[in-house]
């Protein structure tokens, strides 16, 4: 008996295991599920609220800060590229009229040499033209006072060689007026 009254025993356990069925769903157990549920979620609000939330917003806070700043440091360094390039085309500009004004000097200076040069080379060519004007004059006045005096002579001789007798005189008006026209 004593077999079966353990046997008994192991299917009242089994039995009333059975009849029991999820503690969670046991209406006699609510009071005390409920009482542990509401303290486990104070203690989880309490924690989150007192450790990991502050962490979190102290993140997110220093992630917007940092954003912020960069943000900030972009445009001022976006400003500061402008101010550079406005700077940069000042200058090009700047540079461009400087070299448009040396080569606009420099044009009037080789103009200005080109011109004394040209003056110079002007009073060259004006003073070798009225030196040779004068030696064309004084040749002209050799030619013809040798053309008088080989008229002369030729004259003189033709005569000479037809048997007479020539006036020095009368040959020079003779020559003086055929020269003349």
């Amino acid at each position: 008996m004593a077999q079966e009254a353990g046997h008994a025993a192991a299917e009242a356990a089994g039995h009333a295991a059975e009849s029991a069925g999820m503690p969670q769903l046991d209406f006699s157990t609510f009071g005390n599920q409920i009482f542990w549920l509401l303290v486990t979620l104070v203690v989880i609000y309490w924690v989150l609220s007192r450790i990991a939330l502050p962490r979190i917003a102290a993140v997110l806070a220093d992630r917007q800060g940092t954003i912020a700043g960069d943000l900030a440091a972009a445009e001022e360094l976006k400003l500061k590229a402008q101010d550079a390039e406005a700077a940069y085309e000042k200058a090009l500009a700047d540079a461009r009229s400087e070299a448009q004004k040396i080569a606009a000097e420099t044009r009037a200076e080789i103009q200005k040499d080109l011109d004394a040069a040209t003056a110079k080379a002007d009073a060259e060519i004006a003073a070798r033209a009225a030196e040779s004007e004068a030696r064309i004059t004084e040749i002209r006045a050799g030619a013809v006072e040798a053309a008088k005096t080989v008229a002369k002579d030729t004259a003189a001789e033709i005569i000479a060689a037809m048997g007479g007798k020539a006036d020095a005189k009368a040959l020079t008006a003779a020559v003086s007026a055929r020269l003349k026209g």
